[in-house]
């Protein structure tokens, strides 16, 4: 997926490896982020997901999940976007109809 503006990987993460999207995860590295995402079933990593969803740029979040995978886990994320619901259900829809994902 060719995304518009991602976060360059040097502003990504602090000195630590913290990314800014786990501002509350303050001992949380990129790496043991996307370690989480690679091991844990699917009603974890929907979580860890749906937080990313929500705490990330749009960009930023295309570049570490794919959309098929966010189509995929679709159910178990949408209950937990909150305030970001609106948007990426405009995206999932636009991705329906450009036939990039199906649900």
């Amino acid at each position: 997926m060719d995304v518009l503006n991602p976060t360059p990987p040097d502003a990504l993460c602090d000195g630590k490896g913290r990314p800014y999207f786990l501002w509350d995860e303050e001992e949380t590295t990129l790496a043991q982020f996307l370690a989480r995402l690679q091991a844990g079933d699917d009603t974890s990593r929907a979580l860890d997901i749906a937080k990313l969803m929500r705490q990330a740029k749009p960009d930023d979040v295309l570049v570490l999940v794919r959309p098929e995978e966010i189509a995929r886990l679709w159910p178990r994320l949408e209950r937990n976007l909150g305030l970001s619901r609106e948007l990426w259900t405009s995206l999932l829809a636009t991705w329906e109809r450009l036939g990039l994902v199906t649900r």
